[in-house]
């Protein structure tokens, strides 16, 4: 068992520094034993017999413990002490072993020196990065605190100025800007801080660490070889013809000749062995994050108009230190290539070899190699800080870099939220109230949708129309009766209309999120036009298939038309139309080719139709309104997605409609669509009167009867039932995501969390679970099936008979999850019939299998509540 596995812990680090500071004290006493040896061949027997006294006279502490050298030293000591009046002994060589003995302590404490200042070097820089990482986590903190003040400055002095302008909140803003752009860059320098430490730490605990205690121990046992030749020498010099003496020497010979550099160490290494280090963990601090906008994700660098530059610069000096690193490693190895060979013959004993001349070929070969895994562990840690900022520079699209700082807060937003909506415009025009000046500044302020729908009136085509082909007639037929790959909507009308705004074309498709458009386009050739927002800019995205998806921002010339590479033109619609017809790339880069158009789904709705009329909640993802349809008069829910989320979060939420879109059943709530032509994003549900499920039952605790208690328990089991036909694991079933409506019938809502699979595996953290209604092989292992969903099934029973209190009440979610894998489950409710209790513990098996699945729930269910009407 060798040093470099066996003592990596502190406290075999110190025994090694004692046992080498008790070997020092050894050769100084044997040092001293030759030297009086070489007197006593003066002196003869008398001295001859002090000589053998005193070298028995060593250090027998248990730093010495199992040693071979020792225990030999010992036996040759006391051979000496028999052949005292026989022994004759070369005093001036008996001086040159004691120089040798000079010459191998001193390259001992040397070596000694340079094993502790290496250990402090690379323990020094561990304890440096693990002190970084603390202080730009605090750096972190203070910058955090110092932007959500400024963005509250911000926002207040922006709400209270009348013209959005001034010097004032010009100060604000770029107060705000330079808070966000120290938070971004804080928070890259902490996310490099800690990859830096990670990479230090691996490789402190398996490279540096061991390379060094190998290291250590090649040259101590250099060292016992040398100790061994030096002690071989003094016993050759004592050396007699008489046959007493001879069978004392073979004794002496023997016992020394035991001593093995490789086993010196073995009962020493077994005494303080120790399992190798643990990693130190180096791990984000997501609460940093939690309370700012969700631009910053943890462990990932961000990468906007506020750090582009920085993480450049950045890159450029990483890859400058990778290339130092491999040339050093480079001219080492050449070195060490066109140098002469050590040489691996043994020592013999006549001394031709010196203590330094060898341990310095030894060393040169031990440094070089040390210095070569140094150079090493520096340029793959070099190299992980390049490949990530490298990955999170290339994950930039085409499309323009994001904002860092969304320091001009959305008008249209804010009118939303503090309760406008376009009927109060209307009545608001007679009227001095300060929703008309809100409203006037949106008007003036329109983004590009509010330009394209009145560009067909302003602009006409400036070139002749070319004569229709034949082929053209064709493709432009083809184009006319294209439907949507989804589902069939009749006859679509298509051709090229100057008149018709941008926005009534089927294949625009709005605000639609990159992740939607993906989805959407599957062939080459297919297209769709859509908006996006850009440093708070709006501009139009050609979104294309072609050897993956390629997204297009349409250029605007200074006279106000609009192209890709070729002519511009008058209108959008006539660009889209020349690409399409021309059969042309729409850059020469790209070679991306329009064949066909991609139109809206039949449930996507246009956002001028829905009228907001008061805000009725709050969801995950923005408010929910009370609204009604103008088309047909119909009251419906509306939820809203703030503008301000990055696209991954807008993703989740359309999920939300699309989940809807494919189900329908009398207990799930039903989706009458989505808006996503212009922002808000909106997902239109038909409205349940009754709201949430929790308050409903919060409120009439006291006039609810157990048969109406089991009647929602068997709602949602049959909506639950229908679900789990489709194969679609809701993840978030409870009290709060039910709607209770006028009839008192329980539909289920919030599909945010669904997933439409059998089974379903988390895998990127688990902080918005809902830990009291998840079941423990979910949070234990992150595995979702629809059995998760009877876990919460029978939660969810508990609450509807307990009359919407909070389950496990009292206890933390850890608390509570302690509980919970310990065999505790919660008590029955008042009043609740045995046989439901039963059901209920029955959903909170702790095996998976075990669980009653939802159609056998619905049928125990309704045929209890069968017994109970026929017991009435």
């Amino acid at each position: 068992m060798g040093f470099s596995s066996a003592l990596q812990s502190r406290a075999a680090h110190e025994a090694l520094i004692v046992r080498q500071d008790a070997e020092l004290r050894l050769m100084e006493t044997m040092k001293r034993s030759i030297q009086m040896k070489a007197k006593c061949d003066k002196e003869y027997a008398i001295s001859l017999t002090a000589v053998a006294q005193q070298g028995l006279k060593i250090d027998r502490a248990d730093e010495m413990q199992g040693s071979l050298i020792s225990k030999s030293w010992r036996s040759y000591m006391d051979e000496l002490d028999h052949q005292a009046k026989q022994f004759k002994f070369n005093a001036e060589q008996l001086e040159v072993v004691c120089d040798k003995f000079t010459h191998l302590s001193q390259d001992k404490r040397k070596a000694r020196k340079a094993y502790q200042e290496e250990h402090a070097k690379i323990a020094a820089r561990l304890n440096h990065l693990t002190d970084e990482v603390v202080r730009k986590k605090s750096e972190y903190q203070k910058h955090l605190e110092g932007y959500k003040a400024l963005r509250t400055r911000f926002e207040e002095n922006y709400i209270k100025a009348p013209s959005r302008s001034g010097r004032k909140l010009d100060d604000v803003r770029d107060k705000y800007q330079k808070a966000c752009r120290k938070l971004h860059l804080t928070h890259n320098e902490y996310v490099l801080s800690i990859t830096e430490a990670i990479e230090v730490e691996k490789d402190f605990r398996n490279v540096l660490l061991p390379g060094l205690l190998e290291h250590q121990q090649s040259v101590q046992e250099s060292f016992i070889l040398l100790w061994r030749n030096i002690l071989q020498e003094a016993a050759q010099y004592g050396d007699l013809t008489a046959d007493k003496y001879k069978e004392i020497q073979k004794r002496i010979d023997t016992v020394i000749g035991n001593i093995n550099p490789t086993e010196e160490y073995g009962e020493f290494t077994e005494k303080y062995k120790t399992s190798p280090t643990t990693p130190l963990l180096f791990q984000f601090d997501e609460t940093l994050i939690q309370d700012i906008p969700g631009k910053l994700q943890s462990s990932t660098l961000t990468v906007d108009n506020l750090t582009v530059d920085w993480l450049r610069n950045r890159l450029q000096e990483l890859e400058g230190a990778v290339r130092d690193c491999q040339e050093k490693q480079l001219k080492m190895i050449e070195h060490v290539n066109g140098g002469s060979p050590v040489a691996n013959g043994s020592i013999i004993s006549n001394g031709s070899n010196t203590s330094n001349g060898i341990q310095s070929n030894k060393d040169s070969l031990c440094r070089q190699s040390k210095d070569l895994n140094a150079l090493r562990c520096q340029e793959k840690q070099k190299q992980k800080l390049v490949d990530m900022i490298k990955c999170a520079l290339n994950e930039v699209g085409c499309e323009e870099l994001p904002s860092g700082c969304d320091d001009d807060l959305t008008l249209e937003q804010n009118f939303i939220e503090n309760g406008y909506n376009n009927e109060q415009q209307q009545r608001s025009n007679s009227t001095s109230s300060p929703g008309l000046g809100i409203m006037n500044e949106l008007m003036r302020r329109g983004g590009v949708l509010t330009l394209l729908r009145g560009r067909g009136r302003h602009f006409k085509r400036k070139s002749t129309p070319q004569p229709a082909t034949p082929m053209t007639r064709s493709r432009q037929g083809r184009f006319n009766k294209l439907q949507p790959r989804s589902q069939s909507l009749g006859s679509l009308s298509i051709s090229l209309s100057t008149n018709r705004p941008l926005y009534e074309e089927e294949w625009f498709h709005g605000v639609l999120p990159r992740e939607e458009v993906v989805r959407l386009l599957n062939n080459d050739g297919d297209f769709l036009v859509r908006e996006t927002i850009r440093n708070e800019e709006s501009q139009i995205v050609l979104s294309v298939c072609w050897n993956g998806h390629k997204h297009f921002i349409v250029q605007t010339t200074g006279e106000g038309n609009f192209r890709f590479e070729g002519p511009p033109f008058a209108s959008i619609q006539e660009l889209i139309m020349h690409q399409y017809h021309s059969e042309l790339p729409v850059t020469v880069k790209s070679g991306a080719i329009l064949r066909r158009p991609v139109c809206r789904e039949r449930w996507e709705l246009s956002n001028d139709d829905v009228v907001l009329l008061e805000r009725i909640g709050r969801g995950n993802f923005g408010d929910v309104y009370k609204a009604k349809l103008k088309s047909t008069k119909l009251d419906v829910a509306v939820k809203t997605c703030r503008m301000t989320l990055p696209d991954e979060q807008k993703r989740k939420f359309l999920q939300e409609g699309r989940i809807l879109k494919q189900y329908d059943h009398p207990n799930i709530v039903k989706l009458i669509g989505i808006c996503v032509q212009k922002q808000p994003i909106m997902i239109v549900m038909e409205l349940v009167l009754g709201g949430s499920l929790l308050t409903y039952l919060r409120k009439n605790s006291n006039g609810l009867t157990t048969r109406q208690q089991m009647g929602m328990c068997r709602d949602a089991a049959a909506g639950m039932r229908y679900l789990e036909s489709k194969n679609c694991i809701h993840r978030d079933l409870a009290a709060r995501n039910c709607l209770v409506d006028l009839e008192h019938s329980v539909k289920i809502s919030d599909f945010g969390m669904s997933r439409e699979e059998e089974e379903y595996i988390v895998s990127d953290g688990m902080k918005q679970i809902p830990v009291k209604w998840t079941a423990p092989e979910a949070l234990n292992f992150g595995k979702y099936t629809s059995l998760c969903d009877v876990w919460s099934y029978g939660i969810l029973m508990w609450e509807i008979f307990s009359k919407g209190d909070t389950p496990y009440s009292g206890m933390t979610n850890s608390r509570a999850r302690e509980r919970i894998d310990t065999g505790y489950r919660m008590p029955t409710p008042k009043s609740t019939p045995e046989e439901m209790y039963r059901l209920m513990l029955q959903c909170w098996a702790a095996d998976a299998e075990s669980r009653p699945h939802f159609d056998e729930i619905y049928n125990v269910v309704d045929a209890l509540i069968l017994r109970l009407d026929n017991s009435h």
